[in-house]
């Protein structure tokens, strides 16, 4: 399956609708290889040590926000992939200044991030063929909120356009 459709709103907590609205239907695959290369396009055109300044007093460096990028794409894979097989509990929510500070993105190169944007889009790419129309419909619990796989895999998407509007006007 490269394609599916996106969610019907009421199919996903209101706040991620930022996300969501950001994007039009096309083929899912397709968008997320684009989006690597549009992200790797970008980077490529910055001046070295740019990565490390955020926009702003006390804003994330580029470096942070893909750190929290590529934990925010983990999170909604792994919520995917649990909801999917037919995992009834609720899954935990997460605070993203915490997992930032806490994944230490500052000491990582910017190449090593980018190479693990990189790995992580690729197995979103090898999860999604396992998954029927069926399932994408099912629905489960995160944070304390209704969601199903099929609005958590296009929040993926829909939040990288979010961030990199933010990067073409900020950074």
């Amino acid at each position: 399956m490269n394609t599916f459709s996106l969610p019907n709103k009421g199919d996903y907590p209101v706040f991620f609708e930022t996300y969501i609205s950001k994007l039009s239907q096309e083929n899912y695959s397709e968008l997320i290889q684009k989006q690597l290369e549009e992200l790797k396009s970008y980077f490529s055109t910055k001046p070295d040590g740019w990565e490390d300044r955020g926009y702003a007093e006390g804003k994330w460096t580029p470096k942070e926000v893909l750190g929290h990028i590529i934990d925010t794409e983990r999170i909604m894979l792994f919520r995917a992939l649990c909801i999917a097989r037919g995992e009834k509990q609720m899954l935990p929510g997460f605070d993203q200044d915490q997992y930032v500070v806490e994944g230490r993105f500052a000491s990582v190169s910017f190449s090593d991030l980018i190479r693990d944007f990189e790995m992580q889009r690729q197995a979103l790419l090898s999860f999604i063929p396992t998954l029927s129309e069926e399932v994408l419909d099912w629905v489960g619990s995160a944070n304390g909120n209704p969601i199903s796989p099929r609005a958590l895999l296009w929040i993926i998407p829909g939040h990288l356009e979010h961030h990199l509007r933010i990067f073409k006007e900020r950074y």
